[in-house]
């Protein structure tokens, strides 16, 4: 059995199912109807567009709300209706989800029906409040729902019981494309088959936020990076053009690591309507420069999050001791402390909460790993915040500036009762397989790129290889925080292999015996390709 066979082997990818997981079929798509409400939102956009109903879409400004509000603008563009806005909520000012004031100024400027992506599922003060107003509300979300629907017309989520819809790990993006699915079969103007040219935007909104790259995801993402490379969308070929990427050479990987975070970036500073008039552009030069706009902002973003990160690192050594790092300051941007948390998290190997003050209100992000749970330690510290939620991995919390050590000691309190052990063993570089360097080449790479989207759910696969013995140890970077080994194998193999961002036991001894876990790459300069190693897990022998 070859390497790649038994990678495919490991991750129970044989037969039938192998076929199906290298060649994914868009055509195997779920029915939209079995998701909940359909039915009832797709009548009301129907009576929406006899009645020439001025429509808002409410988005969010993370890449899911954005790409999904962007889709919906563009479908029903379409699709026929004749007056459609956006709102996209400022992380500064509203917050995440809907608003009173928001939906009070939407109703106040025309509106008569709201439209959600990535929200709205929590928001019934806010939706009661629209009906009062005269105003119908049709959400469709991904996040988690209450026992009780609120007062919409339609709640369109995967996440509820009462439905017999197949695939819960939908993005919000991927939700609203299930609405426009089943708006085609109802409605002239996206003919069956041309809402594929909207995958773009899909693939582009479930990759960046991280659901399961398995089931419907996989497919939507695996031709969505197709017609990436080929998108009608000027603001995503400028965007492309400026973060250095080739249309042809788009992976999922690019997504999430270059044009991700640069449209990331203006909400996480601004205001996230920077990001979507480039996904909306209809003009190459206005596109170019709002691309150039977000790359500039994407500059300061990571400017501000190594200041912030600097104090934070510091900060953690007073807290050393603590199973959950709970880190404050004054000016800590919110839009920045999640990456930062991300950070602390795996340099520390604990549950972070980075937290920013503003006076006498803190707003902070939370990452955890393993079987700690940080919307549940949210929930337990309840006395002490504000307002807080999320999910396991990732949250977010609202507390009196004064509160945050009770908050530190509650959330270290809970984590102490829930009697959690050996958690390091969940942020350990795992191998797919073990290989000998004389196996790792191009042709294993380019076996391997036919298993992309990868992503949560089918990430990168993952070599091991022992017995390696360092023949030159290179450090690269400003502060040298950048490692390059070159690594020669039994029988005399060479291969370089490079760690950004390297923790201080990479950078090993020439002559040192180490085991390497690595993900091979193609690197290609000035006409001459080789195999080198995106370098994990180091360990001496």
């Amino acid at each position: 059995m070859g390497l790649f066979d038994e990678i495919l082997k490991v991750r129970g990818l044989v037969g039938n199912e192998r076929d199906a997981f290298l060649n994914p079929s868009y055509d195997k798509k779920h029915d939209p109807f079995l998701l909940p409400d359909m039915q009832k939102a797709v009548d009301r956009l129907i009576l929406a567009r006899q009645k020439n109903e001025k429509i808002t879409i409410y988005g969010d400004y993370d890449i899911d709300g954005l790409t999904a509000t962007t889709l919906l603008l563009d479908a029903f563009d379409s699709l026929g209706y004749g007056s459609v806005d956006a709102f996209i909520p400022s992380r500064f000012v509203e917050g995440y989800g809907m608003t009173i004031d928001a939906v009070e100024r939407i109703a106040e400027a025309g509106s008569s029906l709201i439209v959600t992506v990535d929200c709205g599922s929590l928001s019934e003060k806010e939706i009661i409040r629209a009906g009062e107003l005269g105003v119908d509300v049709i959400v469709t979300d991904h996040h988690n729902v209450a026992a009780k629907q609120p007062p919409a017309v339609a709640v369109i989520n995967p996440k509820r019981n009462d439905h017999e819809y197949p695939f819960i790990d939908l993005a919000g993006v991927g939700v609203a494309f299930k609405l426009v699915q089943a708006l085609q079969t109802s409605m002239q103007g996206l003919d069956n088959g041309q809402e594929k040219w909207l995958l773009d935007l899909v693939a582009l909104g479930t990759v960046c936020d991280v659901v399961s790259l398995t089931d419907e995801n996989r497919a939507n993402v695996y031709w969505g990076l197709k017609v990436m490379q080929k998108t009608r969308r000027p603001g995503i070929r400028a965007l492309m053009a400026v973060a250095g990427v080739e249309p042809k050479q788009v992976t999922s990987r690019t997504l999430g690591f270059a044009l991700g975070p640069r449209l990331n970036a203006s909400g996480r500073l601004e205001t996230a309507q920077v990001s979507l008039d480039l996904l909306t552009s209809k003009n190459g030069n206005e596109a170019l420069e709002k691309a150039r706009r977000l790359d500039d902002l994407n500059r300061a973003r990571r400017a501000e999050q190594d200041e912030i990160l600097k104090a934070a690192i510091e900060q953690a050594g007073k807290y050393i001791d603590d199973a959950v790092l709970v880190l404050a300051g004054e000016g800590w941007n919110h839009g920045v402390v999640g990456i930062v948390a991300a950070k602390i998290m795996e340099k520390f190997k604990k549950p972070t909460f980075v937290i920013g003050i503003e006076g006498e209100e803190a707003k902070g992000s939370a990452r955890s790993y393993g079987d700690f749970s940080a919307a549940d330690a949210i929930r337990f510290s309840e006395k002490a915040i504000t307002k807080g939620g999320g999910h396991k991995l990732a949250a977010g919390v609202s507390l009196p500036t004064k509160n945050i050590d009770s908050f530190r000691k509650l959330v270290n309190q809970y984590y102490k009762e829930q009697r959690i052990e050996n958690q390091e063993v969940y942020l350990l570089t795992k191998e797919d397989a073990i290989a000998s360097i004389d196996e790792v080449g191009e042709e294993l790479v380019r076996k391997i790129s036919a298993m992309e989207p990868f992503g949560n759910g089918n990430p990168e696969p993952v070599l091991k290889t022992s017995g390696l013995r360092v023949t030159s140890v290179r450090t690269m970077g400003v502060e040298g925080q950048h490692v390059k080994l070159e690594l020669m194998g039994k029988s005399g193999t060479r291969i370089q292999m490079l760690a950004f961002g390297a923790p201080d036991h990479f950078f090993v001894d020439k002559d040192a015996v180490i085991t390497a876990w690595y993900q091979p790459v193609i690197n290609a300069w000035k006409g001459v390709s080789s195999v080198e190693g995106r370098l994990l897990r180091v360990e001496c022998e």
